[in-house]
């Protein structure tokens, strides 16, 4: 192990390749294997959607009589119903992501009232996160401060050459320089794995699907609404054996979409955080691939987790992109070290013992 001074004047050992990652696996594999999760988790995500637009379409087509003329084949004429719904799902998910693309990360930046500095407002900040960037290969990223004293950070953009990282003044405040190190390094990995790409755009997806699904309930209480008058008017003859049909297959598609409705966005939002955990724990073994000192990273996430102070211009559908949950609900009970399906990150404890794992 080489030793090494740091600016601050301590001695750092310069560790080999993070031990928590195999041996024959390089980061710039897992730099092209992320790229090609997310091609595959995005098109799992269309593939939901557009199975919950086309069940919609086709409930919308059976509520409307699609084909009542002729019952013989009451399956059959909800084909145009189901390709319509579908369509429609999918152009959905092509503006989505096209507008995650191009605007999300600037919408991301607003949303927690981050504001661009220049170098001359923090020449520290700046000189840390242009040492890092050119340790990682990548553009130095744009850089934000958030006016908020709760500790935290975060990095956006579409790619390296469009990314920018942001801090909260809070976590600025109480970090040493070693500890802020760690800190953009972690931002910096995930610049450079493209995992800034991939939630932005796994959060677009799942922010459709939950949309999708509360479409169908409202159209489910108005639709009752207005099947309950239609069917006053039919109750005086001519019913048929059609009507019935028809009734059938109905209530088939309520239920199919009333199951996808329940089912999609719980699955999304369990692929789309499982991925954000995975995404944590790369980000940390990256940082020290970085910054060769584990105990900057270290120190610092038990800083932020001992912080009790929540994120103010956070909210649920950006709080996977930051270090740690920024949320109130992720501060309740065990706050941090809480370890579920359905929390963003993993474990803060997790990482802090894979981390020092590392030192040995």
């Amino acid at each position: 192990m080489a030793k090494s001074e740091s600016s601050t004047g301590v001695i750092h050992t310069e560790f080999p390749r993070p031990k928590a990652l195999p041996a024959n696996v390089t980061f710039d594999d897992l730099i092209r294997r992320n790229k090609r999760r997310s091609v595959l988790l995005m098109l799992g995500m269309a593939a939901l959607l557009v199975a919950l637009g086309a069940a919609i379409g086709g409930l919308l087509g059976a509520m409307g009589g699609a084909g009542t003329a002729d019952h013989r084949g009451d399956t059959l004429s909800l084909w145009p119903s189901l390709l319509l719904g579908a369509s429609v799902a999918l152009v959905l998910a092509g503006i989505g992501s096209a507008w995650s693309w191009f605007n999300g990360s600037k919408a991301v930046l607003k949303m927690s009232g981050a504001r661009q500095i220049e170098h001359k407002d923090d020449p520290q900040l700046f000189n840390v996160v242009e040492e890092l960037s050119i340790a990682a290969g990548t553009p130095r990223p744009e850089v934000y401060l958030i006016d908020d004293p709760s500790l935290n950070a975060f990095a956006t953009g579409r790619d390296p050459e469009h990314a920018a990282v942001a801090i909260t003044t809070g976590l600025r405040q109480h970090l040493s320089r070693d500890e802020l190190a760690g800190v953009m390094a972690h931002e910096i990995a995930h610049i450079r794995n493209y995992d800034v790409r991939l939630m932005m755009l796994m959060a677009t997806m799942v922010g459709l699907i939950v949309f999708a699904a509360d479409a169908f309930r409202r159209m489910v209480f108005y639709g009752a609404l207005m099947g309950g008058r239609r069917g006053g008017m039919r109750t005086g003859g001519g019913g048929g054996r059609g009507g019935g049909g028809q009734g059938v297959v109905m209530i088939i598609m309520f239920l199919i979409v009333l199951l996808l409705s329940i089912l999609a966005p719980i699955f999304a939002m369990m692929i789309r955080f499982a991925v954000s955990r995975q995404r944590e724990y790369l980000a940390d073994a990256s940082a020290v691939e970085l910054t060769r000192y584990p105990q900057g990273m270290i120190g610092a996430l038990e800083k932020i987790g001992g912080c009790r102070e929540t994120l103010q211009g956070a909210n649920r559908a950006t709080a996977h992109m930051f270090i740690v949950n920024p949320l109130k609900d992720a501060l309740k009970g065990q706050g941090h070290n809480l370890s579920s399906a359905f929390r963003t990150h993993p474990p803060l404890q997790d990482r802090i013992a894979r981390l020092r794992a590392l030192i040995h």
